[in-house]
């Protein structure tokens, strides 16, 4: 049985992918530094799918811990890469502590791309294998270091697809707007200034995720509400967009 691996499979889009890819067959490693959290979602999927749980507590932060995930794509093949954890600041660029935002940049770009890395070196000599990014459709505005964090690891990703296409790995970012998850309760984010019709359900948005990486989509764009935004981005001057981006500033929106 094919292996997947995920990063912040705990809850909301992370634990949807650990359904997915149960339900498609994949026996799991998931990744997250709450190891008694870890082992109650993999009881879970266990019970729920009937697949091989292994359980790697790791602070991807962390340069030893980062090294034990990476090692783990040398111990056993791994077929799919999700990476999905991932955190949101509340307050501005200015208004964070610098390590703050070094912590973020590391979680959300030298982690994609260690990771990523150590994924595909066996699924290029297997000529097989899949990663999944999970970026985000603030990449394609200019919201602060989140945005640009995001709009690394879609570029990164869509570049590396056409890359790696021919050598039988599929590579895609996965680009969603606000989702249904405890990603902005976290952040301490007022979720009543995001109108209903923007939110996602995270179940929805990974089967459609996993639809288009099943036909070779190198960025997902859930909904065709997020597509218009997003094509929409392309003829709004930048000035409106940064103008629009900055509204409920105080309670900053990430997504």
């Amino acid at each position: 049985m094919a292996t997947a691996l995920i990063t912040g499979p705990t809850t909301g889009i992370g634990r949807a992918f650990a359904d997915k890819l149960a339900l498609e067959g994949y026996d799991l490693v998931l990744v997250s530094r709450d190891e008694t959290r870890l082992k109650e979602v993999a009881t879970e999927l266990t019970r729920l799918h009937g697949v091989a749980c292994e359980v790697l507590a790791a602070d991807l932060t962390d340069a030893d811990d980062l090294a034990r995930v990476e090692a783990r794509f040398q111990a056993g093949p791994i077929e799919v890469l999700v990476n999905n954890a991932g955190f949101g600041q509340k307050k501005p660029f200015w208004a964070n502590p610098i390590d703050v935002e070094e912590n973020q940049f590391d979680l959300l770009v030298r982690v994609v791309l260690r990771l990523t890395h150590a994924a595909v070196l066996p699924m290029i000599e297997r000529g097989s294998g899949a990663v999944i990014n999970v970026s985000s459709v603030a990449g394609f505005l200019q919201r602060g270091s989140y945005s640009a964090h995001k709009s690394w690891v879609t570029n990164f990703t869509a570049g590396l697809a056409i890359e790696l296409h021919s050598r039988g790995v599929a590579v895609m970012a996965l680009c969603p707007g606000f989702v249904r998850t405890e990603f902005h309760e976290r952040m301490g984010m007022d979720k009543t200034i995001i109108p209903s019709f923007m939110w996602l359900d995270a179940t929805e948005l990974v089967d459609a995720a996993w639809k288009d990486l099943m036909q070779g989509k190198a960025i997902s764009i859930p909904s065709l509400r997020y597509k218009l935004i997003v094509a929409a981005t392309r003829y709004i001057p930048r000035a409106l967009i940064a103008r629009v981006s900055t509204v409920g500033l105080d309670g900053r929106r990430r997504v």
